[in-house]
Order: structure tokens, then C-alpha cells, then sequence
């Protein structure tokens, strides 16, 4: 008997990744103990790779201790949307957020997808959304909605400021136009020339959009005293690339450096307020639970008190791994000095094989796959947290030996 979803279960694209997802190890775990940045599925032991928590703050004490209280205050979860009430840990966390970014205003939502899917068609109305090419997979979701609402949409060649412009020149006169993009890209790790986009925007009219998931709480604005190349107090693109918000509408989120589920956008005040009563996350839409709302004002205060002292640690154990990658002549997208290491393979190398061999010398990784990114793409991506340690970093070097010798990783 038929159950009407045969077209789904034939859809080709998604053989190598079921494949993955049924016979490696490496996907679909269940984790089952975690010490420091160890993992245990089952009875093997990883040091854990995949984590987007740059900073350890879900390990650190202190943010976990900011829980308790403010469960037994609130509740473990306030449901009310923010438009019918919002328990007084919102408007705290806001202020200090705003601080923080040194941003005309904030705005508080449960996630980055909900961000996209919902304010982007808001932005765009029936105008014209550019697309940066490598754009992350969510701000495309949104833009493809907005589409549906009636927006145009155009992508632009990736970190190209002279094919935007040309498209910005070429766009009708009279209507919305939003430039969407990454700023640390989630899988190069490398961070636009923001200015020089910021720029071309204000030249042409246009809202500049960025989404910046990968460098809140790991690059900042520069200026003396720096501890690192990542600049201070990890407040994001924007200032790390010494602009103003000045048509730029940043977007981020608390869940990889402050280990929380939250979003924000950095705005003007004007925008807030209108996005309160047409955003359908803040109508409708349940908050974050109410450890996640203490844990990112416990992060915001370990962030100010010792931010500049773990970007440091990060910053050195990211090079530790970059450095030596470099040094073995092996090709990664990323040309500088964030913490997502991504290896692509050696043509024809199979990522089953590479993420069993990988599963066996104790390193958890996460594997890029077709789908999810390009047939000439696939590989794996290494994520360094200031929480892993230097035994960590030697193991994940030595696997990196074995492979490169074994002929399957990319060369430069």
C-alpha cells in the first residue's frame, strides 16, 4: 500500500547522506557523558571537535550557578510571546547587549533561523534581496520566503564588492534593497571586508545584513591593550571591522560562543518597534527557556570580566591546529585566524571512510557532506573551543599527519 511519500524517499541527493546518517558513527550519535571536552557515545571516548562553544562557556562554573535562581524566580519557562509580557531578564539582557555591540539598539529573539525567515521578508517587502553566493543555508531559506512574498531575489559572486555593485546599479530606483551576508563564514571561517561592502551600500541605498552567528564572542573592535588578533570584547563584525551601523542591520546569536539558545539583531529603535508588531517570532512565537536567558547574562559578565583572557587561550589553541595544517602543506579555506578549520578532501577520497578513521583515533569532527555542501567541498570541519585541551590539539594534529600522509586531504 502506498503511503503518498514515495517522492521523498527517492529524492537521489540525499543517498550520501543517509548513507552517513545509517552506517557512521559520526552522525546521528547519542552522546552520553561529557567531561570537559571529551564526549563518550557509548564506550568510546572523543575529544570533541563540533562544538560551537568557542568560549567553554557551557563548562564554566560560574554561568552554570546563574541558573538555579532564576528558574526558581521565573519558572522554567515564562511562555507568554514578548509581545504579551517579557520576564525583566529581556530588557536587562538588551541593555547590556547594546552596551556590549556599542549599537544604536537591540532585539532579543528565540533563534537565528527565526531571524531570517522572519525579518528578512520584512526588510525586502517587494524589493530586491542580493545574496551573497556562500551565504549560510538559513539566510537563503529566508530570502527564498521573502521571494514568495513577492521580494526579488539575486545572488551576487561570494565576497565579490564590484559584481554587487554592478547589480546595485543595474536595480530599479524607488524600492527596498537588502544585501544579505555572512560575516565569519560558518564553514571558511573567514570574515568578509566588511567596510568595503558597508561602502558600496551606502553609495547605493542599499540596508547591508549581516549575519555573524561564527564572530560574536570571538572577534571584536580593535585598539590597545589587544590580547589577540581577534580584538577586544568580542563584540562582532561591525566593530571589528571599525564601522558603524549606519545602514547595517547586524544579526547574531548567544548559541556557539555563549552556549545559549538566543538571538539578537543590533538596530535602530524605530526598527525594533516596528519588528514588535510584525516579526512573528516576537507575536507568537514561545521565549527562550529561562536558563538560557540567565546563562547569557552570566556570559555577558564573565565576558566582560574575563572575555579578552579566553579569546587569548582560543587564539593561541586555534593557530596551534592552523599552523600546523599549514605547515603539512594541507589546504583549508581559511585564511586567517578564527577557529572553524574546515579540510576538504582529496579528490575521489570517500567522507564514510574519513569519518570512521577519524571516529576510531578518538576525534569527533563535524563532516561536511554532499548535500550539505558542494561535491568539490566535501570534508570535515574542526572546531577549536577555548574549553579543549593541548593533549586535544595533539591528537587532532596527529590524525591530521595520518590522513594528509594517507594521501586524503586536499593540498594547498
Amino acid at each position: 500500500m502506498s503511503d503518498g511519500l514515495e517522492f521523498v524517499k527517492r529524492d537521489g541527493r540525499w543517498a550520501d547522506l543517509e548513507r552517513l546518517r545509517s552506517g557512521n558513527p559520526m552522525y546521528d550519535a547519542t552522546i552520553e557523558e561529557v567531561k570537559g571536552r571529551r564526549i563518550r557515545v557509548g564506550d568510546h571516548w572523543l575529544a570533541d571537535f563540533a562544538s560551537c562553544n568557542y568560549l567553554g562557556f557551557d563548562l564554566e562554573p560560574e554561568i552554570m550557578e546563574a541558573i538555579e535562581p532564576e528558574v526558581r524566580r521565573w519558572g522554567t519557562h515564562p511562555s507568554w510571546s514578548r509581545l504579551l509580557g517579557n520576564p525583566a531578564l529581556y530588557p536587562q539582557i538588551e541593555e547590556k547587549l547594546t552596551a556590549l555591540l556599542d549599537a544604536p539598539d537591540t532585539l532579543v529573539l528565540p533563534t537565528i533561523t527565526h531571524i531570517h525567515m522572519s525579518v528578512l521578508p520584512i526588510l525586502a517587502g517587494k524589493g530586491h534581496i542580493f545574496l551573497d553566493s556562500q551565504a549560510h543555508k538559513t539566510i537563503y531559506d529566508g530570502s527564498m520566503y521573502a521571494r514568495g512574498l513577492g521580494a526579488t531575489v539575486t545572488r551576487f559572486h561570494a565576497n565579490s564588492v564590484d559584481h554587487l555593485r554592478s547589480l546595485l546599479k543595474a536595480a530599479p530606483a524607488g524600492v527596498s534593497k537588502i544585501v544579505a551576508m555572512d560575516g565569519v563564514n560558518s564553514m571558511t571561517g573567514n570574515a568578509p571586508d566588511l567596510a568595503a561592502f558597508a561602502a558600496v551600500c551606502r553609495e547605493y541605498g542599499a540596508l547591508l545584513y549581516v549575519d555573524d552567528a561564527h564572530g560574536f564572542g570571538v572577534i571584536g573592535e580593535r585598539g590597545a591593550n589587544e590580547k589577540s588578533p581577534y580584538g577586544l570584547k568580542g563584540n562582532a563584525i561591525v566593530k571589528y571591522a571599525g564601522e558603524t551601523y549606519d545602514n547595517i542591520v547586524l544579526v547574531g546569536g548567544f548559541s556557539k560562543s555563549y552556549s545559549s539558545l538566543l538571538a539578537f539583531l543590533a538596530l535602530p529603535t524605530w526598527l525594533k518597534n516596528h519588528l514588535k508588531v510584525s516579526a512573528p517570532p516576537y507575536l507568537y512565537s514561545g521565549p527562550a527557556p529561562t536558563a538560557s536567558l540567565a546563562t547569557v547574562l552570566a556570559g555577558l559578565s564573565v565576558n566582560e570580566k574575563r572575555g579578552d583572557d579566553i579569546r587569548a587561550s582560543l587564539y593561541r589553541k586555534t593557530m596551534k591546529v592552523l599552523d600546523h595544517v599549514r605547515a603539512l602543506g594541507v589546504y583549508t579555506p581559511n585564511t586567517g585566524n578564527t577557529p572553524v578549520i574546515e579540510l576538504p578532501l582529496a579528490e575521489g577520497e570517500d567522507i564514510d571512510v574519513v569519518g570512521k578513521l577519524l571516529w576510531d583515533r578518538g576525534i569527533y569532527v563535524t563532516l561536511a557532506a554532499y548535500p550539505l555542501v558542494p561535491r568539490d567541498q566535501v570534508g570535515f570541519r574542526a572546531q577549536v573551543t577555548a574549553a579543549n585541551g593541548d593533549d586535544e590539539l595533539d591528537e587532532l594534529n596527529a590524525v591530521i599527519t595520518e590522513l594528509n600522509a594517507a594521501g586524503r586531504l586536499r593540498r594547498a
